[in-house]
């Protein structure tokens, strides 16, 4: 049955090489492919309001018939293409910028499904750049009752060609899909079957009925990713029994005291939930995400204390020499006071200290090091690691990690990330790990105040930086880009710190960006970090960890290039001490659209969680965290942020799947345990590592 559902889908009825190639571009390539390419949302025919009624402000869509069509040149050289459309109520103008094509399209008389933001010009409604699509006469979109799916679609394939092709599929094909979800949850869910749930979206008699049916399919993936991550954190708890570390409360009782200040609320929490784990015998595998500035490594350091408490070595493994150096000298001569015996390990150690931290492991000497991808070489070894922590752990591979790892016997594993990740993704990228969440920041410190500045205001920027400048404190200026590119307008960082040296002859300027070698990045923060550099320009590479107490202002060009959570983490770079700190989005163009909406709500928002949803609902998960690079199934029906609730509704059921039937070989759940081999065909190493 999987062969057949896998027949290339240029041999279905209607689809040669040509729209073969259209679909690819949609990840379209077989029968099986097709079927599951479900509509966004469906529109009511009968429920489109008429265009008589239309007011400005309104996102609509309608079904219109071109009364006439034109175009002309504007003074200022754009092409501007227009038509009149009209309905049995009314008629509305639509004007679309510099698509000349269009004069080719929009013929009186053609039927057109028109959707977008009705505008006023001199008082009257109309569209401007409308989307739109040719609906074909007589066909299903023209009854008066129809529902019209909208599909995700691509250049020169239409709704209603894609509709045949599925059509035909379905008729050929649906038979031949095999039902994947149990006759139980069907019956408790209220759920259709697999066929008539593909018959129900692609041709719905209701949009409840495309409503129900879609969520059957997306809770069909959802509960498939999550069996994965089920029996991937019971393989974890069977194979990782770690050694008890109960801790004695000698050392961390004492570096609470040295700390100088008291722990939130929530690193209590976590503190306590991380603390139960490492005296378990089971191995703890625990995520620790908190914001910007909410005292992650104070928690990592606690827990790094149980493990010397407990006669054992921890170690940090930081993705940059600059912040495993940063971690190092923080804590250094505290934990000397403590007595704990603290080494750094990175590429640009020394030989003859490297000698002597790579004995001091071996032996036990070395109680705790903070290091770089360095610990991970093969002359490294521990006399008992017993506690694993990555920072930033976005940035190591799947093998990085697993190499530290195994320089113990099964020690606890804790990784943390800056970047604040959305509940439902959590659910799934992390979802075979335990989860601590530092929702608090300590008090005291002070929020970072974010200003849209548009650029016939720069001079005014400028003379707010020199004075900043002439109290001591030091400024950031973050690019997209490294150098100008002919094809794109955008900023780059030696151009811009070229102007700045103009600009600020005074000044010390500096140049930090990822085609430089590590160590040269490093020594330019540093000299910022002591006060022989007054300006950085850069690009993203600070957006990791850099923690430069001096820096109270940071200035991002052409802010519409970057993404919320890659700003929130830039303006974190800011604002560590205990001066006021400014961050300027230095705006080309009055921010428009949805870019406007993006960049106003980063201006109102300091919360990372609130940018990291939004982020998110924007841009989806996969670009916001990479998920194809976690080696993820793709969600052709789900929605991880839409569909929240199913999510969790499927984790729950998942999980006490695999409790009751870990190898799920019950005469019930074969069915199941079929179509996760099918899925996953090829992929079991999803099922090994974290």
């Amino acid at each position: 049955m999987a062969a057949v559902l896998d027949t290339k889908v240029q041999f279905v009825k209607g689809i040669g090489p040509a729209r073969a190639r259209q679909l690819a571009r949609l990840d379209i390539a077989t029968v099986r492919d097709l079927l599951f390419h479900v509509p966004r949302r469906w529109l009511d025919r009968s429920a489109s309001p008429p265009i008589g009624d239309l007011k400005p402000g309104q996102e609509v869509t309608v079904f219109a018939r071109v009364l006439a069509a034109g175009g002309r040149r504007m003074r200022n050289f754009r092409q501007m293409s227009s038509c009149v459309l009209a309905d049995d109520s009314g008629a509305i103008e639509a004007f679309w910028f510099n698509r000349p094509d269009l004069k080719d399209l929009l013929r009186p008389g053609t039927e057109l499904m028109v959707s977008g933001k009705v505008t006023a010009w001199r008082g009257r409604p109309r569209f401007t750049n409308p989307q739109f699509e040719t609906v074909e006469p007589g066909g299903e979109a023209s009854g008066v009752h129809a529902v019209v799916p909208v599909y995700p679609l691509t250049e020169g394939l239409s709704t209603w060609a894609l509709r045949r092709a599925v059509r035909d599929a379905l008729d050929r094909f649906g038979r031949e899909l095999p039902e994947t979800l149990t006759r139980e949850t069907l019956d408790h869910y209220g759920f259709p079957g697999v066929r008539d749930a593909l018959e129900a979206v692609h041709f719905p008699k209701s949009v409840k009925d495309a409503l129900r049916a879609r969520e059957r399919l997306a809770y069909d993936e959802l509960l498939y990713l999550e069996l994965v991550l089920a029996l991937r954190h019971r393989r974890h708890a069977e194979l990782h029994r770690g050694r008890p570390l109960p801790g004695t409360g000698r050392l961390t009782g004492r570096f609470r005291e040295l700390t100088g200040f008291e722990f939130t609320r929530a690193q209590e929490r976590v503190i306590t939930e991380i603390a139960a784990d490492m005296a378990s015998e089971r191995g703890m595998n625990r995520l620790l995400q908190g914001d910007v500035g909410s005292g992650k490594t104070v928690v990592a350091l606690y827990a790094m204390l149980v493990a010397v408490e407990s006669g054992c070595q921890a170690a940090l493994m930081a993705p940059t020499e600059i912040l495993a150096r940063q971690h190092f000298g923080g804590w250094h001569d505290r934990l000397r006071e403590l007595g704990v015996e603290t080494r750094l390990l990175t590429g640009s150690t020394r030989p003859t200290a490297r000698a002597e931290t790579l004995a001091g492991l071996e032996s036990g000497q070395v109680q705790l090091v903070f290091g770089t991808h360095a610990l991970i070489e093969a002359g490294v070894r521990f006399d008992q690691l017993g506690l694993v922590v990555v920072d930033e752990q976005h940035r190591f591979g799947v093998m990085q990690r697993a190499a530290l790892m195994n320089k113990g016997e099964n020690p606890d594993f804790l990784v943390m990330t800056a970047t604040p990740i959305p509940r439902t993704l959590t659910l799934t990228v992390y979802g075979d790990l335990d989860v601590s969440v530092l929702d608090e920041k300590p008090p005291g410190r002070k929020e970072v105040v974010t200003r849209l500045v548009p650029e016939s205001r720069r001079d005014r920027v400028y003379g707010y930086i020199e004075e900043r400048l002439g109290r001591g404190e030091a400024v950031f200026f973050v690019c997209p880009l490294i150098e100008q590119s002919e094809k794109l307008d955008v900023a780059s960082a030696v151009e811009t710190s070229e102007r700045v040296a103009a600009t600020f002859p005074r000044r010390r300027v500096g140049l930090v960006h990822g085609r430089m070698r590590a160590e040269e990045r490093d020594a330019a923060m540093d000299s910022l970090r002591r006060g022989e550099l007054d300006i950085l320009v850069s690009t993203t590479v600070i957006e990791v960890g850099v923690d430069i107490p001096r820096a109270t202002v940071m200035v991002v060009e052409q802010p519409e290039r970057f993404g919320l959570a890659q700003l929130h983490q830039l303006r974190g770079r800011i604002g560590r001490g205990d001066r006021r700190a400014v961050c300027v989005l230095m705006m080309p163009r009055e921010p428009e659209g949805e870019t406007g909406e993006r960049l106003q709500f980063f201006g109102r928002t300091t919360d990372g969680f609130l940018l990291a949803e939004k982020d998110i609902e924007l841009r989806g998960p996969g670009e916001l965290l990479g998920t194809r690079q976690h080696g993820l199934p793709d969600l052709r029906v789900a929605d991880i942020v839409r569909d929240g609730e199913l999510l969790r509704r499927a984790r729950r059921d998942a999980f006490r799947l695999v409790e009751l039937d870990p190898g799920l070989v019950l005469p019930g759940h074969r069915r199941v345990r079929a179509t996760l081999d099918e899925r996953y065909h090829g992929r079991e190493e999803l099922l090994k590592v974290g």
